[in-house]
């Protein structure tokens, strides 16, 4: 028997790969079938929509006969004609298992003369119709289901298939139709709005409004993240605590599958062991965070995807860089473009109304790829950390004070008789680009979601095995200052350090610039002012 591994590519299948419980999942797209609910799926690119297809057929059993297609299969050229569309997707239909088992004689003989081309019609209309026989014939309810259906979203044809598809649901109470249909893919066909041909005239109104949304949330959770690897442990032994490394896992991730699959897969062959070595070691904090330094470093599919749909969509860029460097709290409002084009595509999620991104790889993914942007590598500020890099390690150890003191000189230097060079949130941005060559290639960063806004935040370095916590802040006066030094004490309880860091931003012409240390009950507090 084949050992199983983690897969980031394609569907995940149990007997092969070490995967997530989505039997939950199931469950709920069963319920809504027996009540003959017609359903879209709209997640992000690798978010387990194919997983999650693949496994429906065996986990329906004998009780439905399951037409499983991906519309990925057809060509450009299949969309140009409705007798094209036609034929090619007969094609695909007569390949399946569930067509030798369930479709009935006359019906297989039209899909055949379609398929060929050989019949008198071409339509789609004739193609519903031995939909119609099957579904009436058949001796169990026929599911359809269609994987990437949004590859066809810019088609006329695509869009006179969907009408179909709702006008035979509407009249199901007079002939026989689909008992449910599920369309999964990024872009939300219920809501489809394209430019067709090239032209200038659009489709406005929805061919499938019909649908109803599947509202289960996709993403893992740390305890069926623990239970993916309790099944690897069963395997391998290691010994490794699972609840711990589950959660590291979960908080990094916020449970999106690829992510999740592709820092175990990375933990398990290139960190703690090769691939289908043993016996292998138990997985530590430190791999983890190895994990998350291997990932952001690589290229990987799905992140290749995100930074496309930067290029396609420059809108998305504002409104990120908006949320990373200045704070700003954006609500989500319904139809706002920006924000429905962030939340389809994975970078964004909604929390209690709020948009915040959406897990902390994204997060640093996102802060990387800005601040390495040709404009802010040409920073002055940027030239002289890596200039300066190798003086802030000691024997193999961050010294973050050293860093802080540094900082303030370069950027007094740079910038304390121009301060209308940059708005006062600009001056965190130009900390997290001072900082990230000096940690580059060994050292991970993220900014603690709690505490992001306008006037505080809290930046989270972990540097071979070392954590700090450096509070970003702009100065609004010694009473605020106060507060600010008791968030971080409480900050450094809960991550349980005895040190912490403060840098303030002081844009008063009569400020005192320099660094001090100050204990605030047992927590050493060393505190920065630019």
């Amino acid at each position: 028997m084949m050992e199983r591994y983690f897969n980031i590519s394609a569907d995940c299948r149990p007997n092969v790969h070490y995967m997530a419980d989505i039997q939950g999942r199931l469950s709920a797209l069963k319920s809504m079938m027996e009540r003959g609910e017609y359903i879209t799926i709209n997640r992000a690119r690798q978010y387990g929509k194919t997983t999650l297809l693949k496994a429906l057929g065996p986990y329906l059993g004998d009780d439905y006969a399951v037409l499983s297609l991906d519309f990925q299969k057809l060509s450009h050229k299949d969309f140009k004609t409705e007798e094209l569309f036609v034929k090619a997707l007969a094609r695909e239909i007569m390949k399946k298992p569930v067509f030798q088992k369930e479709v009935p004689e006359d019906a297989a003989a039209g899909f055949g003369q379609l398929a060929a081309g050989t019949g008198e019609n071409m339509g789609l209309a004739d193609l519903f119709e031995l939909f119609s026989i099957w579904c009436g014939e058949s001796g169990r309810p026929v599911i359809f289901l269609v994987d990437e259906a949004d590859s066809a979203a810019n088609y006329e044809v695509f869009l006179d298939f969907l009408a179909m598809l709702r006008a035979g649901y509407i009249d199901r109470d007079e002939s026989p139709a689909f008992q449910s249909v599920i369309l999964a893919g990024v872009y939300d066909v219920k809501n489809l709005k394209r430019k067709i041909g090239g032209g200038e005239r659009h489709r406005a109104n929805s061919p499938w409004n019909i649908a109803a949304d599947f509202l289960v949330d996709m993403s893992f959770s740390a305890d069926e993240i623990a239970g993916m690897l309790k099944e690897y442990e069963k395997d391998c032994h290691t010994g490794m605590d699972v609840y711990g490394i589950a959660g590291m896992i979960y908080d990094y991730t916020s449970g999106y599958p690829f992510l999740v699959s592709c820092l175990c897969k990375l933990a398990d062959e290139r960190i703690t062991g090769n691939a289908g070595s043993s016996p292998k070691r138990a997985w530590t904090r430190e791999d983890i965070l190895e994990a998350v330094r291997l990932m952001l470093s690589e290229q990987n599919t799905l992140f290749d995807s995100l930074i496309h749909k930067l290029e396609d969509y420059p809108e998305l860029e504002v409104m990120l860089k908006d949320l990373l460097f200045r704070g700003k709290e954006i609500l989500y409002v319904v139809g706002l473009r920006c924000v429905e084009t962030a939340l389809m595509f994975g970078f964004v999620k909604k929390e209690e109304n709020r948009i915040v991104i959406a897990n902390r790889i994204f997060e640093t993914l996102l802060y990387n790829l800005f601040l390495a942007s040709h404009d802010m590598c040409q920073n002055r500020l940027y030239d002289a950390a890596l200039m300066e890099k190798n003086q802030f390690i000691r024997n193999g150890h961050l010294d973050m004070k050293l860093v802080l003191e540094k900082f303030i000189i370069h950027f007094d230097d740079l910038y304390g008789d121009r301060p209308q060079d940059f708005a006062e949130e600009d001056g965190r941005k130009y900390f997290l680009l001072y900082l990230r060559p000096i940690i580059n290639g060994v050292g991970n960063y993220y900014i603690e979601s709690q505490t992001r806004n306008m006037e505080r935040t809290d930046v989270i370095v972990d540097y071979l095995g070392e954590q700090f916590i450096i509070e970003l802040k702009i100065w609004r006066g010694n009473a605020y200052h106060e507060r600010g030094e008791k968030q971080l004490a409480d900050y450094l309880d809960y991550y349980h350090l005895k040190k912490g860091y403060m840098l303030s931003f002081n844009f008063n012409k009569n400020k005192q610039a320099g660094i001090k240390e100050i204990w605030f009950g047992n927590r050493l507090l060393i505190e920065a002012v630019v």
